[in-house]
């Protein structure tokens, strides 16, 4: 089974955790999926079963979005109400003061990631230092956040709705206790849920029970998105038979011979490569100096 199933992952699951149960419900031993989702997050998490799979390091850079809630006033050790409360505050925060707060959060900005995450310090996973009481120094990274708008708040009892697009590596999270720190008070997540991910939207997902009622039927086959959906931005290149017998062996292919959109070519440029009778063969990137694309990785 090759292609796309783009799920909505429950609370409560790891993304480890919706990879086995759609591996059992597939019969596909090669899954994976497109971005780790914290348990207590909902929402779009494609998975990649078969053939799809060898996508995963390959994936555009594309934006996320996210509906996220959280309450002011609190702040927890995990940065969200999984954790352990670690500081109180009693400060009023009106809608106008968050509203201006959040102003200075767009665009480029630096974020320490969380104890409580999968980044690599020294070796070790951030969590299991995290879990045994210890936090070392973590460098700051550049995020892009380019929406940020307050979708609800109440001012009586500090919760609200962010609703956020971001660039790959945003922890949420973090977000919110910084814009709380920039207000002078606390804040912490109280709910996530991802709405977009590598072109999908939560339009576009099906849930575990759905997944199990099109297993039961041995209609699962039927909502397999084909993997060219994940490279939707790259410019595409259709090729003739030959062409195509030499990019399949893995040959890099000359931009004379080839009928090339009209665009800049640039170095590492990426491209989807199309067979003679339409069918996605897999990606190349441009060579400038040798006027090639050369091959990638091939998906048939």
């Amino acid at each position: 089974m090759n292609g796309i199933i783009v799920l909505d992952k429950p609370a409560d699951f790891t993304s480890f955790d919706a990879v086995a149960v759609v591996r059992g419900l597939s019969k596909e031993r090669k899954i994976g999926h497109t971005g780790t989702l914290d348990p207590m997050a909902t929402g779009v998490l494609p998975l990649l079963l078969g053939r799809a799979a060898k996508a995963a390091d390959l994936l555009p850079d594309t934006e996320k979005a996210y509906r996220a809630k959280f309450r002011l006033g609190e702040r927890r050790d995990t940065g969200d109400v999984t954790g352990q409360i670690a500081e109180q505050d009693d400060t009023p925060i009106s809608r106008e003061i968050l509203q201006a707060a959040l102003e200075n959060f767009q665009g480029e900005i630096f974020q320490i990631p969380p104890m409580y995450s999968a980044v690599s310090v020294g070796g070790k996973r951030l969590y299991e230092l995290a879990r045994k009481g210890i936090e070392v120094e973590r460098e700051p990274r550049k995020i892009t956040i380019s929406r940020l708008e307050l979708g609800s708040y109440e001012e009586s009892t500090r919760e609200g709705v962010l609703l956020v697009t971001c660039s790959k590596g945003t922890y949420i999270r973090v977000l919110i206790e910084d814009i709380a720190r920039a207000m002078g008070t606390c804040g912490t997540m109280t709910a996530l849920r991802r709405v977009y991910a590598c072109g999908f939207s939560e339009q576009d997902t099906l849930s575990l029970e759905e997944l199990r009622r099109l297993a039961a039927e041995e209609k699962l086959h039927t909502v397999l998105r084909p993997v060219e959906s994940l490279f939707g931005d790259y410019p595409g290149v259709q090729v003739t038979p030959a062409q195509e017998t030499r990019f399949c062996n893995g040959g890099s292919l000359s931009v004379e011979r080839l009928k090339m959109p009209r665009i800049a070519l640039t170095d590492g440029l990426r491209f989807s490569v199309y067979g003679a009778e339409g069918q996605f063969l897999g990606l190349a990137a441009a060579d400038v100096e040798k006027n090639e694309l050369r091959f990638l990785k091939k998906f048939v």
